[in-house]
């Protein structure tokens, strides 16, 4: 029998779900309505209403940001009602806000959750980060290696030629070396504009997104949320915060990072069982977006749990209240 204080995660995973799925209903009616900030904070007011149902004694780690500068779900508020185990919670209540004003593809709601004190507190900051699937041997890339290194020895894993590799980047200016070096091995390119939690889960699934590694500079919390799911899906992990002035090392500091340089396993930012839910507000490669018709809405959902690597799908219909 499960003790209310044990880490349930088959039993938190539906609700894990629902608040993913709430967050992508209530963003939905901002597609392409040009509004970043207001399609984020809808998304966060349902995903915070939809936890706090949750019986969890949960500590947001991976958040909105510092308390002084997010009202809601700001790193360490406490959600759910208090009866039930103590979880890390990390989300991203709409990863992709420029894609969603835009309508652009793969704009996701994130959610990712494990036992107290077992996710990375990434302090809010770039990290570089490197992302290959599942199957190699351990380490066969590294954050080391030289960006044309990294194709060579993948190809070499999977026994075909640099230019059968495609390598997923996020389009950036500080990438353009990186960008240049990739495409002189004769490998591809997936440049994506944003969301790079969708860009590295892509490493996941090569065959269906023919995606073979990700490498680039994104945001630190990013990175434990895709670790989160890499850990679900299976695949390798790598991230080294990058700091561009001392603000950014006192918040690793605050966040109790003591090696500046420290590379990190996807095993290290995620260090136990997790579990982790993404819902689609604009159409990607991962899941549909929100389709709405004149009597319903219709979101798809990938649930994951770590603890026996199960990946399901789910088509959830709700009647539209008038």
């Amino acid at each position: 029998m499960t003790s209310p204080t044990e880490f349930a995660d088959r039993l938190l995973s539906l609700g894990l779900a629902r608040v993913s799925e709430a967050a992508a209903h209530a963003s939905a009616t901002l597609i392409g309505r040009g509004d970043e900030k207001a399609a984020d904070q809808a998304a966060v007011n349902a995903m915070r209403d939809q936890l706090n149902l949750l019986d969890i004694a949960g500590t947001v780690v991976i958040g909105e940001g510092e308390r002084d500068e997010a009202p809601m779900l700001y790193i360490g508020e406490e959600v759910g009602t208090g009866n039930g185990p103590a979880v890390d919670i990390a989300l991203d209540p709409l990863e992709g806000t420029t894609l969603t004003a835009k309508d652009m593809p793969n704009a996701l709601t994130v959610i990712a959750m494990a036992p107290r004190g077992t996710m990375l507190h990434a302090p809010d900051t770039y990290m570089d980060k490197l992302a290959i699937g599942p199957g190699y041997a351990t380490d066969v890339v590294s954050l080391e290696m030289t960006p044309t290194e990294r194709v060579l020895a993948l190809a070499k894993a999977q026994g075909v030629k640099p230019t059968d590799i495609t390598v997923c980047i996020l389009e950036r200016p500080r990438h353009e070396e990186m960008i240049r070096e990739v495409r002189e091995t004769g490998a591809a390119i997936r440049l994506i504009t944003d969301g790079d939690v969708a860009g590295v889960i892509h490493c996941a699934e090569p065959l269906i997104t023919g995606i073979d590694m990700y490498m680039g500079q994104g945001g630190a919390p990013e990175g434990v949320l895709a670790a989160s799911a890499l850990k679900c899906m299976g695949g390798q992990m790598w991230g080294q915060l990058v700091f561009r002035n001392d603000d950014e090392k006192a918040r690793a500091a605050k966040a109790g990072i003591t090696d500046l340089n420290k590379i990190y396993t996807r095993d290290e930012m995620v260090r136990a069982d997790v579990i982790f839910a993404a819902t689609g507000v604009t159409n990607g490669s991962i899941v549909r977006g929100v389709k709405r018709e004149p009597n319903y809405i219709e979101t798809e959902t990938i649930l994951m749990r770590s603890k026996t690597g199960s990946v399901r799908r789910m088509v959830y219909r709700n009647p539209i209240k008038r």
